[in-house]
């Protein structure tokens, strides 16, 4: 897709909107209240423009973007990114009164998150400047639903409002003691860093962590704010494929393109007519042109490591002789066993660089893990190389959406082969 139809594609909501050179390299982060409007101004003739955005437009190659529900929230987010990616045409602005910005008072016990337009030496840490008063204050009735840290001046003996409608956690009444709450400030300095992918990390190997503890009521509060974290997007616009890929580059940490996706599984009863398939997802979306069907020929009996090892050996061989396009990512329908083979046999093509993960469902049902779906409605496990835990990702996770779409399509073609297999022997008796 072309940068005009890209432009073109854009939502007509808000959002931050990231211009790439054509290496990769973001050269701009901005926001919009109509992202496909704001963008398209870029492109369009409008007299003499300072040579600072001349050079910018001369340079963009793509455009990729972040869609957000608010204004409000697109303000956070942009802040997070240009602090993230330090973007070279984007323009500090300066921490004076002429800007508000987030404090976080650090030296109370209990930190209090607050708006000032005044930076001063006193210990807390500023965030921003932001240009905008009025989506600053909304940014932090968004903030302090993902954070519910104090907001008030004077820390009182009673619980207030913001206790009542989920906004504080209560430390005035002892409902939280200063190390949860420090959990929480941590998290909330990530948040506004722009470093999602650790925060969700973080979050995913806490919970886990008080699961195991049986601490389960703190074990729910933090699975509930990794589900905000994954739907804070998802309140007014609808998500596509384009924005399942850049949380899943988030999550993963992957760095480059993530346009081509292969996926693999195998299946097979009792060992007869085994089978494994692999499927290909360019920009989010199957391109069944691309599908491949392997018969299982070094494997006898129920090995699903052996045919995973097979299957895998057999298409990057020939990916690598024939000089094929390598994905940007591999799935692999299985564990940490299945994982672990996949990557072995990658190793030996000398392909140990390639982005790989396994997707298993959890062996049992937990109390933290559960989301009500019923059996099946477990978090799914997202196991990466190097990593001994894997990744949780909640429900509303826009990249399990994709990764489960992949991995569905991948057993559904495998199954579907091996049926037609199987019906074929049963013909020939």
């Amino acid at each position: 897709m072309g940068l005009k139809e890209t432009v073109k594609n854009l939502p007509e909501s808000p959002g931050v909107y990231m211009m790439k050179s054509a290496s990769g390299e973001v050269l701009y982060v901005g926001k919009a209240d109509d992202l496909r409007k704001r963008v398209s101004s870029y492109f369009q003739a409008s007299g003499r423009r300072p040579d600072r955005i001349e050079s910018l437009i001369s340079q963009i190659a793509d455009v990729s973007y972040l869609p957000t529900a608010t204004s409000a929230e697109a303000l956070i987010y942009e802040n997070g990114l240009i602090k993230q990616l330090s973007p070279k045409y984007n323009v500090a602005l300066r921490d004076d009164k002429s800007y508000p910005m987030l404090k976080i008072t650090l030296r109370d016990r209990f930190p209090r998150l607050m708006i000032t337009r005044e930076k001063k030496d006193d210990g807390a840490i500023y965030y921003g400047p932001y240009t905008s008063a009025k989506l600053l204050k909304e940014a932090l009735k968004i903030l302090q639903k993902l954070f519910p840290l104090r907001t008030c001046s004077k820390m009182p003996r009673r619980k207030c409002l913001e206790f009542d409608i989920g906004r504080c956690l209560g430390p005035c009444e002892g409902r939280v003691d200063e190390k949860r709450y420090g959990a929480i400030i941590k998290e909330l300095r990530l948040f506004l860093e722009g470093r999602h992918s650790e925060l969700l990390k973080l979050l995913t190997d806490r919970m886990k962590q008080l699961s195991r503890d049986e601490k389960f009521e703190e074990a729910v509060e933090c699975r509930n704010r990794l589900e905000i974290l994954s739907s804070v997007n998802t309140d007014r616009v609808k998500y596509g494929p384009a924005n399942e890929i850049v949380e899943l580059k988030s999550v993963l940490g992957i760095k480059g393109n993530l346009e081509v996706i292969e996926a693999f599984d195998v299946s097979n009863i009792m060992g007869d007519e085994a089978v494994g398939s692999m499927i290909y997802f360019r920009k989010g979306k199957p391109d069944k042109n691309e599908y491949r069907k392997f018969k299982i020929r070094t494997v006898s009996g129920m090995d699903d490591y052996s045919m995973i090892r097979e299957i895998v050996r057999r298409r990057y061989r020939r990916s690598v002789e024939e000089k094929r396009r390598l994905p940007d990512l591999i799935v692999i329908d299985g564990g940490r066993g299945h994982l672990s083979v996949a990557l072995d046999e990658l190793k030996k093509l000398g392909l140990d660089d390639l982005p790989v993960i396994g997707i298993a469902k959890p062996a049992r049902r937990s109390p933290v893990v559960s989301d009500g779906r019923g059996e099946g409605g477990e978090f799914e496990r997202i196991y990466v190389k190097d990593k001994k835990d894997p990744i949780l990702l909640p429900k509303e996770s826009k990249a399990l959406h994709l990764l489960e779409r992949v991995r569905d399509e991948a057993h559904r073609f495998a199954i579907s082969y091996h049926k037609k297999l199987m019906s074929k022997r049963i013909l020939k008796r």
